[in-house]
């Protein structure tokens, strides 16, 4: 009988994750405007994570076309993927409005890269990328984490290979790559 319970309990689980998963999905805009992000409500602690690998990537860099983008490359298991997170999340809520940040969460595990983004909260949504296809768009297959950031014009300028050491050094590369 607890073993009956137990698979219930996990089976109702599963159906509340996924339900939440979908509507945070449906809910967010994965095309947008100038500007404009999906992301999780103000203080929530659930992320977003996109599906459509490289097409809807290239597709919402398109739509991003008028504002820089900066594109974080993680995993939950890349230690320094871990120490940077926070940097990424401080700068997207002092660039609001001013500079598009889109996660790319790849080489990973759903479970443990949902339960990382929700003990990590930032203001961006991140993409799927199970098998690195959205970051060879940006020539960051090899290097974890790596950072990708495209002009108003969605060029392009500048691929970061590695751990940002600190969140300045990440800042100037805010303001020396996303204009």
């Amino acid at each position: 009988m607890r073993a009956v319970l137990v698979a219930l309990a996990a089976v109702a689980l599963v159906a509340v994750v996924t339900i939440g998963l979908i509507s945070a999905s449906s809910s967010s805009d994965t095309g947008g405007s100038s500007g404009a992000q999906a992301s999780a409500p103000a203080g929530s602690a659930e992320p977003v994570f996109l599906d459509g690998g490289k097409d809807a990537f290239e597709k919402r860099l398109a739509s991003e076309r008028g504002t820089p983008v900066v594109v974080n490359k993680w995993a939950s298991w890349c230690g320094p993927c871990r120490v940077e997170f926070p940097f990424f999340g401080d700068q997207a809520r002092k660039h609001k409005g001013q500079v598009a940040f889109i996660g790319v969460n790849s080489n990973d595990s759903d479970g443990p890269a949902e339960d990382f983004a929700r003990q990590n909260p930032v203001p961006f949504p991140h993409f799927r990328d199970p098998k690195l296809e959205i970051a060879a768009t940006f020539n960051a297959v090899q290097a974890f984490p790596a950072t990708a950031f495209y002009d108003r014009k969605g060029e392009l300028e500048y691929v970061h290979q590695g751990q940002y050491p600190s969140e300045r050094d990440l800042a100037d590369d805010i303001d020396r790559y996303a204009r």
